[in-house]
This record gives C-alpha cells, structure tokens and sequence, in this order.
C-alpha cells in the first residue's frame, strides 16, 4: 500500500505538500478548486505529474484504479462501447482451490518479498541494511573529508577532481587503498616538495662554487714550521751564538756589516779581519735553504689564502635559495679570521727562523662551511632533477601524498570500515539474491494464477450485476447489453436503441460508477481480477441526487467491509470530495473493526484489526493548496449538530418539534424531493396514522408558537413520536443513515 504522497509542481501545487504515513482508509474533504483532482491525478501517474512522488510500503507498488472526470471522460467519449469486465464466473472446485492457492502462494511470496526488502531498507529513510550501509559510508566519509579539510592548503593540486565532494574524495581514498604501491614518505616531506612540485613549473637552479681548501689546509702540516734554523755549528763563535740564543739577531746584523766594517756591527768595536768570512760560515748554505723554503711557505700561504677567500666570496654571492646565507656568513669569517692569524704566525716565522711555530687549523671551519655547501647543491640537483622530470615527480607526488593519507592518517578506521563494509556489502548481496528469487517465484504464481483466471472468467456476469443494480435502484429506462463482435457492452433503451447519447449527466455518472465499481472486483482483461489494488474516488457523487449520493456511499462502504473482513483485492482507498453530506455518509465507521454481532455466530478466528483512517482537508492559500491531517473527521455540519440534539437523554421538549422537522426537511424534502405525503404512504393503518399526525405536528411545532393550551406533550408523548420518526427512515430503505447519525 502506499505510504506517502508528495505533490509538486503541478496545477496550483506551487509549495510541494505531503502526505505521510497514509492510512488504509483516507477520506480527503476540500472545496472544488482547493486541489483534490491534482492528488487522484497524480496517483493515476498522468503526464504532467512527473515530479510527484508516490512511496509504496516494501518498495512495491500495486495496481491503481481512480474514478474521477478524466475515467468517465475515456469511457463516455468517442468511442461507442464500454470495455469489458472479466470476473470469476462458476467453474468447477478444483479449478477454485487451485486460484485460491496459488493467490495464497502469491500474497505469502509478497509478504516475504516485503518483509525482505524492509529489512534491506532504504537509503532515503535510513532504514534497514541499507540505512546502516548508508550511515557506516556517511561516518567515513566525515572521517576522509577531515583530511582532506586538513590537508587541503598544501596538496590541493593532490587532491584535484575530489575536492569539491565527500563522496567522490572517499571513493578516491578507497579506489587508491588496493592500488597505490608509492614509497611511503615523511609528511613534512611531502609538504616541501609540494611548494615545489604542486606550484608552477620552475627553473632550474644554479650550483654554489664548491669550497677546495685542501691546498691550504696541507700547508698548515710544513715540517720548516717547527724547525729551528741556526747557523753552523762548528765556527768559532757559534758557542756564544748558540748561549745568548741569537741566530736571528745575528743573521739580520749581517747584512749590516758592510756598512759599518772595519767596526763591528753589533758593539761598534773594531772587528777581526776576518769576522765576514766568519759571520758567512756560519750562515752556511743549509740555513740559506730553509730560510728560503720558509719564505716559499708564507709566500704560498697567502696565495691560497686569497684564492680561497675568492672562493668563499663566490658562495656568499651566489643567488641561492637553497644556501643557508647566515651560518655561511659565520663560517666565512671565521675562516678569513684564521687565515689572518696564520699569515702572522708565518711572518714571525720568517723573521726569526729559528722559533718553531704553529699554525691554527682550518679543517674544522672549512669543513663546516664546505658542508652547508654540499647542502645547499644537493638541494640544487634535487630540484633541478624535478625541473627536468616535473611530470613525473608531479605524479609520484601525488602517489606518496594519497598513500600517506590512507596508511597513516586513516590507519586507525579504514581496515574497520572495510570488514564492517564487507559485511553489510554481503547481508545486501544475500537479501537482493532473496528478493530476486522471491520474485521470479512469484511471477511464475502469476503466470499460473492468470492462466487459471482466462479459464474461468467471463464478463456476461458483470452486464447481468449492473443491469440488476439499475433496476433495484430505480434506473429502468436503459440497461447494459453485450455486444455480438466481443467482451465490450453498449447501454441501449427497452426498445433496444442506442442509449448513450440520450443519457442525463446523474444517469451517466451513475452507470459509469456502477461499471468502475465493478472494474474493482473485476478486470478488463482476461486474468488479473485477484491482483491486489488500491482505489481513488474522486467526487463519484457530483452530480447525483440524494439517494444516488446513498447508495453510492453504501457501495463504497461496503468495500471496507471487505478489507475489515480481509477478502477481496482492494487494499486501500481514497475517498476525495467536496460534497459535505457525501463525506460524512462515506466515512461513517470508515475505520472501525468488525463488531461481534456483524462476525459469523461460532467463529473461532478473532476479529480482524481495526482500519487505521486518516482525514485530511485540502484548504486554499495564498501560495498554493495546504494539506491538513486529523485523526478524527474534522467535518461536522449544522445537520450533524440536529441529529445530536436528537439523541440526547435530555433533549429540550420546546425545540424538539422543530429538530425533527429540520432533519425530515433536509434529508427528504431538500436533498431527495421527497414530499412528506409520500412519506406517509410507507406506512398503512394505525402507523400511518400516527405518521400524518407527527409530521403535522412537526410543521406546526416548528412554525407556531407554544402556549400553555397547545403544548401537552409529555416524555411518553415525545417517545411515541421519536419512534415513528425512526421509522420513517427504516421504511424509506435509510435505516442505515439514521443509525449512522445516531451512532455518530
């Protein structure tokens, strides 16, 4: 049966508006113009109605049957005759007992398909497997879409095509869980290569000169640096040199001799004749070489020390974003620092030669400066390796960027979301298998029920049910005939003549209500009249007159009788009107379950459950038709409120005359032109008697005034009269109405 209704955009539907939870029985009350044909259209599914949704319990759908203009139209319109109806007709008992299994076999096999595809639910309404699929891949995807919010600054060039939609970026994550096989890398990794990578193509970059001190670090190791150089030992006066300790005084007094000769250069005295050829001895070639070899030692010194200091003027330079420009900074002072010092240990070498000297190391400063090079050029070569391969370093990227996301940010979730997944994955599988045998099962029911059906219908029963009906409710003058050439019916008159054309619109409706009526129980095929159905009356009493507006009521009625009892095809009905009077006789016990008295007397079954009913009212707005829903009929009338005051215990002797009158007037005079004469003649003897006198009594009662001499009616008096206007409607053939009201 169906669940909801949604009405949208169509004819004044302007605001989508819902039914939810419909129940078996709907009565839907609302004035002509509110909005009431668009719902039965639209449960129709006429072109037009293309954006409003109809939900079925379970998923399946039944078949619909709706009364409205547009049937009458299609049946009373160009062409001449009326289809068919098929109904069972007498077939033999086997024949029966086989259609009433196999319907048994088809309503368990659609209860069994319903109950499954609850179970499998749906992902609209979050219900059953497929809710809990639904809400599970929600859950990880909130979980996917948190990296992708955290990550997205950085990688979003990682992350292109996916950015815009949970779902698409969590079927990215689970597509690449099973297929990404990239080197698993240091987030912080990934984040510096991508300023580079994920930004626009670059250029390459240049390298810094490399720093080659080993020249000038060799240098520090020269063994003359720790060499004593003296003169010779074996001269006259190398004693005394040697004792005082100055060899290099007297090597630099030597040079000065020649100019103050024959005198000595150092005390001024005359000097021995040969202190030249002395002084020469003892400066002997040896000591001419190593003073030689340490002049070489300063001179190369400061060679290497400027190329070098060139070179580390060269990196401090280079436009180099990759170099650290500060801690070169201090590495080159303090290495220009050294090589100042050295050059000043080397000249105090040079001026006294025979003082051994050290000079400061340069390896450790050189070495740390050399390593910020090396840095800075392997960062260099890295990046002009991706300027020379970008496509490919973009694509291996992406790989470590996607492969670091799943197996460290979703490590802690995804192998649970994948077994959960697999499991829910398999109880959907194994529930649609379910369903689809259920339902092969249950076309191949079908199959066999509507064979049994062609062989044991027949549409002669159908012309012989509605000519009856015409006949009992008073429509004499024409009748429904077969026609000769196949199942299709024509009205003709008593003479045989042709009928259609010549019919009142009451006559009209009233026929093509009797022939819809029995399209339900019916079929104008050959098979299919057992199919389950649901069925839309929209406004079937329009034009009819009041005791037409009676039976149809009553035909209708009895339809829910059928669905209390659980027989017959209908399932669920929907009663749309504007006719107040229409309404409150259709619905009169619409939803109540079977009484006790109406069940077969020794029935063991317990009664069927109560009808569950819903009234809804469709009300005009300014934007559009507004659907209410109650659970209790919302409509009551001033007819309603007279027929309450009758069946009050203290019911007012003063205007009970005049209650009475109102409703005899209404219900006979107004609606059916019923003349109260004619009410008399239902009733013979004593009866009719009292029945000219009560409603004398209730025209004068309602139109005189009451004076102490005229009003002498007692409670006995008044009952006598109550009972004869009770009567009044069992005669009439309207007992039912007036039980309904006084029940009501």
């Amino acid at each position: 049966m169906i669940e909801t209704i949604k009405i949208a955009q169509v004819a004044t539907y302007v605001e989508a508006q819902s039914m939810e939870n419909v129940a078996h029985l709907n009565f839907i009350f609302g004035a002509n113009g509110a909005g009431k044909t668009t719902i039965g259209r639209a449960l129709a599914k006429l072109p037009g109605h293309e954006h409003c949704v109809v939900r079925w319990r379970g998923g399946a759908p039944m078949e619909t049957l709706v009364y409205n203009r547009d049937f009458v139209e299609v049946n009373f319109g160009p062409v001449e005759d009326l289809k068919g109806i098929f109904t069972l007709g007498q077939t033999e008992i086997n024949n029966e007992a086989a259609i009433a299994a196999a319907k048994l076999e088809i309503d368990q096999l659609n209860q069994d398909i319903a109950q499954r595809k609850g179970t499998l639910g749906l992902a609209a309404d979050n219900s059953g497997m497929v809710g809990k699929l639904a809400a599970l891949s929600s859950a990880f995807q909130d979980r996917c879409w948190e990296q992708k919010q955290k990550h997205d600054a950085a990688f979003q060039a990682a992350f292109s095509g996916v950015r815009g939609s949970r779902a698409t970026f969590t079927d990215r994550v689970l597509l690449l869980a099973g297929t990404n096989q990239a080197e698993l890398r240091p987030l912080a990794e990934l984040t510096e290569r991508a300023k580079t990578v994920f930004g626009p193509i670059p250029s390459a970059e240049a390298r810094v000169p490399s720093l080659s001190g080993e020249a000038l670090v060799a240098l520090e190791s020269h063994e003359i640096l720790g060499k004593r150089v003296v003169g010779k030992g074996d001269v006259n006066i190398a004693d005394m040199i040697h004792r005082l300790g100055h060899s290099d005084w007297v090597k630099e007094g030597q040079g000065y001799f020649k100019h103050s000769a024959p005198a000595c250069p150092f005390c001024q005295q005359p000097a021995p004749h040969d202190f030249e050829k002395i002084l020469a001895s003892y400066f002997d070639e040896t000591f001419e070489l190593d003073t030689a070899t340490i002049a070489r030692l300063q001179a190369d010194y400061a060679t290497q020390s400027q190329a070098l200091s060139l070179r580390l003027q060269a990196v401090g330079d280079a436009d180099c974003r990759f170099l650290d420009k500060a801690a070169f900074a201090a590495e080159q002072a303090a290495i220009e620092a050294l090589m100042r010092t050295n050059a000043l240990v080397l000249s105090n070498k040079r001026k006294e030669p025979s003082a051994p000297q050290r000079l400061e190391a340069l390896a450790p400063a050189l070495a740390a400066a050399s390593k910020l090079v090396d840095a800075a050029n392997n960062a260099v070569a890295d990046h002009n390796k991706i300027v020379a391969n970008f496509k490919s370093e973009h694509a291996t990227l992406v790989g470590q960027v996607w492969r670091h996301i799943i197996a460290e940010e979703l490590k802690a979730i995804f192998p649970a979301y994948v077994d959960e997944k697999k499991k829910v994955d398999a109880a959907i599988q194994s529930l649609n298998q379910q369903i689809r045998d259920a339902e092969s099962r249950r076309a191949a029911a079908t199959l066999k029920l509507r064979q049994l059906e062609r062989e044991s219908t027949s549409s002669k029963p159908t012309v012989d049910s509605i000519n009856g009906m015409l006949k009992s409710y008073g429509f004499k003058t024409f009748s429904l005939a077969p026609v000769d050439d196949g199942p299709r019916y024509k009205l003709v008159r008593q003479d045989g003549k042709d009928a259609r054309h010549s019919l009142s619109e009451g006559e009209k409706s009233f026929v093509t209500f009797l022939y819809f009526y029995h399209l339900i129980k019916g079929s104008e095929h050959e098979s299919g009249m057992t199919t389950d159905r649901v069925v839309v009356f929209d406004d079937p009493v329009s034009s009819l007159d009041s005791e037409v507006l009676f039976i149809v009521s009553s035909l209708i009625r009895a339809l829910f009788e059928d669905m209390r009892k659980g027989t017959g095809q209908v399932k669920q009905i929907f009663v749309l009107t504007h006719n107040v009077y229409f309404h409150k006789e259709v619905s009169f016990n619409g939803g109540k379950a079977t009484k006790p008295k109406d069940r077969e007397k020794g029935a063991k079954n317990p009664p069927p459950p109560a009808l569950k009913t819903k009234y809804w009212v469709v009300r005009k707005g300014a934007t559009g038709p507004r659907l209410e829903c109650h659970d209790k009929n919302p409509i009551n009338t001033t007819y309603d409120l007279l027929w309450k005051e009758i069946g009050r215990d203290d019911r007012n002797p003063l205007t009970i005359q005049n209650t009475m009158r109102r409703i005899l007037e209404h219900y006979f005079k107004i609606l059916g032109g019923v003349d109260f004469d004619e009410l008399c003649d239902k009733f013979q003897g004593e009866e009719r008697t009292v029945c000219r006198s009560l409603l004398s009594w209730v025209n004068d009662g309602s139109h005189y005034s009451h004076d102490d001499a005229h009003y002498a009616f007692g409670d006995d008096a008044i009952a006598a009269q109550l009972d004869i206007f009770k009567k009044i409607f069992e005669r009439t053939n309207h007992g039912p109405h007036y039980d309904m009201m006084m029940d009501a």
